[in-house]
């Protein structure tokens, strides 16, 4: 995927205050910096916040930390938070940081799940670890995640989620729920909130595909 570069990025995030700058130094700490003891759930690769300030904006008794890779595309997160609609929100942060190192911000136990919405597939076989799914993710998400803390997968793509459930199985999680339709599963569907991807890809008629798994 090719990003543009926003040169006014940088400048942004670093003044704003949604945004935690040294997130490393918040392992262990990222309760007192909401100022509450409400669970801790974050979505790794928030793009645009579309999902990730809606959820905040639903479930104001959970803590939501987006993060994002890339500063020209947090900057859109940003925008979209400084709007009316989201401005007020208490419960929601941001991390400009890449998904490798999320052992090194977040300390064991301290996430309760992890969202991953249409992340990139990364076709080639020879960057599957590079996929979010994969097991030597999955690995990095049980060094952080509560016991019983789950991971929520969506994306469109069904032979990377084909992937992910194997993925699953082989690092011994436990699938606590799938489909491959998300909209036509009634169960499945309750509550749920779409991406700006995720409408995109359903107004073309594609299939989401979705699934829990709860860290072993």
């Amino acid at each position: 995927m090719r990003l543009r570069n926003i040169p006014r990025a940088e400048g942004t995030i670093q003044a704003h205050p949604i945004v935690i700058k040294r997130p490393e130094d918040q392992r262990g700490c990222w309760r007192q910096v909401f100022g509450n003891k409400r669970p801790i759930h974050i979505e790794i690769g928030m793009g645009k916040g579309r999902f990730i300030l809606n959820m905040a904006k639903e479930h104001p008794d959970i803590n939501f930390i987006g993060i994002e890779r890339y500063s020209s595309v947090l900057l859109r997160a940003v925008e979209k938070f400084d709007t009316e609609e989201f401005r007020e929100l208490k419960n929601v942060r941001f991390v400009c940081m890449d998904a490798r190192d999320i052992a090194d911000v977040f300390a064991e136990g301290e996430v309760d799940r992890i969202y991953l919405n249409f992340s990139d597939p990364w076709p080639k076989a020879r960057h599957a670890k590079r996929r979010l799914t994969s097991v030597e993710f999955l690995e990095r998400y049980e060094k952080v995640l509560t016991q019983g803390g789950l991971v929520e997968f969506k994306t469109d793509n069904t032979a990377l989620f084909n992937f992910s459930l194997e993925q699953i199985k082989e690092a011994a999680w436990t699938l606590q729920a799938f489909t491959y339709d998300l909209h036509h599963n009634e169960e499945m569907n309750k509550g749920n909130i779409m991406t700006e991807y995720e409408e995109k890809f359903s107004q073309k008629g594609n299939p989401i595909n979705k699934l829990i798994a709860v860290r072993r």
